[in-house]
Order: C-alpha cells, then sequence, then structure tokens
C-alpha cells in the first residue's frame, strides 16, 4: 500500500535526490592528473623507467627491441645514466626486476641490455592482463651502492 501512494510523487522525487547528490554545483571541467615521473635521481646516476603494452611499440621498434607484440605483454624499459654537469652519459650497473599484480602474484621480468645508439637500456616483457594494475620494483646496483625504484602502471 505504501508503494501505492508513493508511486505519483517519484517523478519529482528523483531530481529533488540528483540535485542533492551534486550540492547545487556547477559542473566543472576536469582537472588534469600529471603522470608519475619516470626517472628517479640517486646523487649523479638518473634511473629512467618505464613499462608500457608491447602493442603500443611499431613494428620497427619491437624488432629493434626484439619483442613480440602482444596483447598480454609488457615492455619494461629501464635506463642507467650518470649525470654530470647537465649532461648525460651511459651508466654501468645490475638490474634485478619484477611485477606485482593486484591479485598479489609477482613475477619476475628478466632484463637483457640493448644498445640504442649511443646508449644502452635495459629490457624485458611482463605478462599483463586488461584492467589490472601492476606494481614494478627495479632494484639497481652501480657505483658501489644498490638502489630501489618502485613505479606503477594501469594496463
Amino acid at each position: 500500500m505504501k508503494n501505492r501512494l508513493l508511486r505519483p510523487f517519484l517523478p519529482l522525487l528523483l531530481p529533488l535526490l540528483l540535485a542533492a547528490c551534486s550540492g547545487n554545483e556547477a559542473p566543472r571541467a576536469a582537472e588534469f592528473v600529471p603522470p608519475t615521473p619516470a626517472e628517479s635521481d640517486f646523487g649523479t646516476l638518473r634511473v629512467r623507467y618505464n613499462a608500457i603494452p608491447t602493442l603500443s611499440l611499431s613494428a620497427e621498434v619491437a624488432r629493434q627491441y626484439g619483442v613480440e607484440r602482444d596483447a598480454g605483454t609488457a615492455l619494461v624499459l629501464v635506463a642507467l645514466r650518470q649525470v654530470e654537469n647537465g649532461e648525460e652519459r651511459d651508466a654501468d650497473g645490475t638490474l634485478k626486476a619484477s611485477a606485482l599484480d593486484l591479485s598479489g602474484t609477482r613475477q619476475a621480468i628478466g632484463l637483457r641490455s640493448v644498445d640504442t645508439g649511443d646508449y644502452t637500456d635495459h629490457i624485458g616483457t611482463a605478462r599483463i592482463s586488461p584492467r589490472n594494475t601492476y606494481r614494478f620494483e627495479v632494484v639497481v646496483t652501480s657505483g658501489g651502492r644498490t638502489e630501489t625504484v618502485k613505479f606503477q602502471r594501469n594496463f
């Protein structure tokens, strides 16, 4: 019986309820959220890093890196640079990388060196699934010190 009494008022109540949700605020433009920095400095050592789906690579770049373009694979790229007087040059070091997904599954990422002109980059691949978030951790040993870089990417 109560439902029958409220039924004629539902079309009037709905706009009031929706207005209450917005607090009568005017629509606002979307705010730009800057991307997470893709580099970290440890003294004069600069570590650049990224993880991108291999499908976003051009066929030429995939060939250059020796990776297969696949919807379930991300390319993990780490570059070590020595910074002196504002100039960067290649830096030597060893790296160990892993990725952790939202379910808590951790995977080790084997990195290998690839020459890219004047620099050497370190690349590997990680298995990814759509609509999942991955937390990457890269342990870098260079110049007698060990540092850890952590970053997150959504796929």
